[in-house]
């Protein structure tokens, strides 16, 4: 019974990378979708700045669990935390040049009209 143990664990290890990196890659297929699919620059850039900044992290969380406590995960803790703090950096200052040169958001369409996107 004692030789199973770490194999369960290994295959729970297994299961937990395959869950965040399958919830990352979604997050990030879906806000490309959504800078698509979207009207008007500033929903695009939180359409794309929301999703990639989640969706790197569970990604990015995904392979800490896969390579354990070693010199890999120091390395990617720093991506992770250069991520957050770099990504919501860049989609405020991308929003606010687009409005300092005059870039207006489009207005919300009325209920039942439909817009072209």
């Amino acid at each position: 019974m004692g030789n199973r143990a770490p194999h369960q664990v290994a295959k729970m290890v297994d299961v937990i990378t395959w869950v965040m990196l399958v919830l990352g890659s979604g997050l990030v297929l879906v806000g490309g979708i959504g800078i698509l699919r979207m009207p008007d620059v500033y929903t695009r850039l939180h359409a794309g700045g929301i999703t990639d900044t989640l969706g790197a992290g569970l990604i990015l969380v995904g392979l800490m669990t896969q390579s354990g406590w070693g010199g890999a995960t120091i390395k990617l803790c720093l991506i992770l935390a250069f991520l957050f703090f770099t990504n919501p950096t860049a989609s405020h200052l991308l929003a606010r040049t687009a409005l300092k040169f005059g870039v207006k958001p489009q207005p919300e369409s009325k209920k039942g009209s439909s817009s072209k996107v």
